[in-house]
């Protein structure tokens, strides 16, 4: 008989750094790829932009990639979006792993990404109560808005106005 053990987010968190990246889905440690420089550039965007939305109205705070949010227990799973927003009533200031989901999660398809690995991480998002996904793809220079039960294609401006209202990010400038 194979015991298999399990993670925590505890433990994961404990890490001695080794230069990689982890995300813990379901108590399985899974080891990241460094991103190539397009997918850099790009969620470096997504992140400029939504700070210089939360420097004029302050309705929350952006997370970046190095961000885990712990959103389930037992056994636990912690991601990292490329980039997040967090309301204010929300916001803490702990030095472990945000508990609990992102308000919106923005995902950069990396180029070793499998489109069902993104949409695995999508569906966790919603399951776990993300209001809002936008998944962002620089090969096809594309963006798509996942909410429960729905998604769409951005044509030319990522806009979530129920969820950060005021923000746009038209495609034209994301991908320039």
């Amino acid at each position: 008989m194979t015991v298999v053990t399990s993670m925590t987010a505890d433990e994961l968190l404990q890490l001695p750094s080794d230069g990689w990246r982890y995300e813990l889905v379901e108590g399985e440690l899974r080891k990241m790829s460094p991103s190539g420089a397009r997918h850099g550039r790009v969620a470096a965007e997504i992140v400029w932009s939504l700070m210089a939305q939360m420097k004029r109205q302050r309705t929350g705070a952006i997370y970046s990639s190095e961000t885990g949010f712990r959103i389930s227990r037992q056994p636990d799973t912690v991601r990292a979006p490329d980039a997040a927003f967090v309301t204010s009533e929300r916001v803490t200031d702990t030095a472990g792993f945000f508990d609990g989901p992102p308000d919106a999660a923005f995902e950069v398809v990396s180029p070793g990404d499998t489109y069902t690995e993104i949409e695995e991480k999508t569906l966790a998002w919603l399951r776990a109560g993300t209001k809002v996904v936008v998944v962002v793809d620089p090969r096809t220079k594309t963006a798509r808005v996942h909410r429960t039960g729905s998604a769409s294609n951005v044509e030319d401006v990522i806009e979530i106005e129920d969820v950060i209202p005021g923000w746009r990010l038209p495609l034209a400038e994301l991908f320039e």
